[in-house]
């Protein structure tokens, strides 16, 4: 009798991780990751509880004094160590503090590309207390003014390639007293000095702490841009307290400090900047930094620095696909791949094509508090949810009004929730834990991002704007953003949905999709802006079988521009705005465009007759 309860206990305990497996096949990976999420947030605790105030100048300074010689940047052949990034932090802040125009403390806008001289000058300028506004070196006059106003800087420092543009905006920020420095050896433009030279000469001596006494958990540490896909950029706060958070990015995945990161995204923005740099600041890992992404060079720049992590966003996986293959695709030393806005079928590609490479697809926003993970790996998930998540930053999927551009609200005036397997808006609940600073200068978009009475009356969410879905294994996917939803004859068309159908088709390279008004006609309806494969030619009768076979009726794209090539922001996501103005007025657009023929059974070319009928209402789409 004995001996058969043992062999019972035995089979028992032998089965039990198969039943878990079986039943529960993720219980493994969220126990991992909640251990994670503690290890973090008790690191983060002591971090906040330290006097003087820790922040992440501070953790960069422990790992110059743990591997000095290490190189932290490597560009372009050069090599960086630590205590060189160091030493010329402290020549640069040294001589910052000789100009009659800069006190410690004071904002100062940075406008420069992908560079050392950008992280030995924000370094620097985090050793003086100064917020630093990470201004888009791709803007220009308006834009450029507007950006530069929002964070009320004093100082403008510009590299040296960016002369011409700063001068197109000089005469204001003359007026406005601003102190221009161009990061050049010499400059013979009045109003701008030279700024390299002055570096050179100045002391590496130490900073003081006192210099950054002022500072607390509160103070903003940095001003990122939305990219603009709808506008005037928005000036997000990012301050220390936040900041020191995001120190665990990389670390939180698996990176150390044997690991080597390529950096090719711009660093003005949250991907280059926080995942990017201050990532790897608390990792004390090397970064292999490029000037801008290229896909022609990238495998080959991995191979040559022996990069383990790289980054991506938006279409950079894709156009990693796009590339001809090469009998050395899967030869290198990459592990991980981490980043936000890989569509399904790019990643199963990716993987094939490239080899065993750990995925971590994320969700976050620069001003957002709220964030997800894929920590399993599963292919289309932006993340997981779970229990401990979910209580330590409360959100909530609700169901949203696509064609008034708004939440549906109960008769109680209450948001109503979303079931699992629907498409919602997220909305995250703000609280001490998880703030939403909002945007500098500008508190009529902050309070657009808030929304009230959501779940009960009184309470505040952070309105991110993403319609997403969780599944019945509690996974998180991302559908649309608001705007980029449109209706059409009664049902919601989600544009992410439609181009990843149009973008499998024989010959189409890109689809960006985004729905336009008609005339005569309720919702938007569909259209779509394509490229091309090399060498591949416009069949319309072999896209309109596609799409049929494919989409429903309302989900087709009823009109087809071909273009060049996809406009894109500097961080690699589509523009919808200026296509969506542009609509399929003939006497806007260049490019050639057709329109689906349900008789003809092919998209054929729009002519200027056809273009009349549907304005003047005689032709019903």
């Amino acid at each position: 009798m004995m001996m058969y309860l043992i062999s019972v206990i035995l089979a028992s305990i032998l089965i039990i991780p198969f039943a878990i497996k079986t039943l529960s096949p993720y219980l493994w990976l969220d126990i991992l990751y909640l251990k994670d999420l503690l290890r973090i947030l008790v690191t983060f605790v002591s971090r906040r509880r330290r006097r003087p105030f820790f922040f992440v100048l501070d953790r960069f300074l422990e790992q110059t004094a743990a591997h000095p010689d290490k190189s932290f940047i490597v560009f372009e052949n050069e090599h960086f160590s630590y205590s060189y990034t160091d030493r010329r932090s402290n020549k640069t802040a040294n001589a910052l503090l000789a100009q009659p125009g800069y006190k410690a403390g004071d904002t100062v806008a940075l406008f420069m590309g992908n560079e050392p001289a950008f992280m030995f000058t924000w370094l620097a300028l985090a050793k003086l207390g100064s917020p630093v506004a990470l201004l888009n070196h791709n803007i220009r006059t308006k834009s450029l003014l507007h950006c530069f106003n929002c964070c009320k800087a004093t100082v403008l420092i510009a590299a040296s390639e960016l002369k011409a543009a700063v001068e197109d905006v000089l005469p204001t920020l003359t007026e406005q007293g601003v102190t221009v420095l161009l990061m050049t050896k010499h400059c013979d433009t009045p109003g701008i000095e030279s700024f390299s030279d002055k570096v050179d000469e100045a002391s590496d001596s130490p900073l003081p702490r006192s210099l950054r006494s002022h500072i607390t958990f509160k103070s903003p540490a940095v001003y990122i841009y939305t990219s603009g896909t709808t506008g005037l950029p928005k000036a997000a706060v990012v301050n220390q307290n936040r900041l020191l958070t995001a120190l665990a990015v990389l670390a939180s995945n698996g990176v150390t400090s044997s690991d080597v990161i390529y950096l090719n995204l711009p660093l003005y923005h949250t991907a280059g900047f926080i995942i990017g740099f201050i990532g790897s600041i608390e990792t004390g890992s090397t970064i292999i930094l490029k000037r801008k992404f290229s896909a022609s060079q990238f495998w080959d720049d991995c191979r040559k620095h022996s990069v383990t992590v790289v980054q991506y966003i938006g279409e950079v996986m894709r156009y990693l696909c796009s590339t001809p293959k090469r009998e050395n695709d899967k030869d290198h030393k990459v592990k991980l791949a981490i980043g936000n806005g890989i569509r399904a079928e790019v990643w199963k590609e990716f993987l094939n094509r490239f080899g065993n490479i750990e995925v971590r697809e994320f969700y976050a926003s620069t001003e957002g508090n709220v964030g997800f993970v894929n920590y399993v790996g599963k292919i289309g998930a932006i993340g997981r949810v779970n229990f401990f998540h979910l209580k330590l930053f409360p959100f909530s999927l609700i169901k949203y009004d696509t064609e008034r551009d708004e939440p549906i609200r109960d008769d109680n005036g209450l948001c109503v929730e979303a079931p699992k397997g629907e498409t919602g808006l997220l909305v995250s609940k703000i609280t001490d834990i998880a703030p939403f600073v909002g945007y500098a200068q500008n508190e009529e978009q902050t309070e657009r991002k808030k929304l009230r009475n959501v779940l009960k009356k009184g309470d505040l969410y952070f309105n991110s704007g993403d319609l997403m879905r969780i599944d019945n294994d509690n996974f998180i996917y991302f559908q649309d953003r608001v705007g980029d939803t449109f209706r059409w004859k009664g049902e919601n068309v989600a544009t992410n949905e439609v181009s990843d159908i149009l973008t499998i088709s024989d010959g189409l390279k890109e689809a960006n999709v985004y729905g336009v008004q008609v005339p005569g006609h309720e919702g938007r309806i569909g259209m779509a802006a394509v490229t091309m494969k090399e060498g591949a030619q416009f069949d319309g009768s072999r896209i309109f079988n596609h799409v049929v076979s494919y989409l429903p009726s309302y989900a087709r794209p009823r009109f087809i521009r071909i273009q060049n090539a996809v406009e894109v922001t500097g961080t690699f996501k589509q523009m919808k705005v200026k296509l969506v103005e542009e609509s399929f007025d003939l006497g806007r657009i260049q490019d050639p465009l057709y329109i689906l023929d349900n008789e003809e059974k092919s998209y054929i070319t729009l002519t200027a007759q056809v273009y009349s009928s549907i304005i003047s209402g005689n032709i019903k789409l």
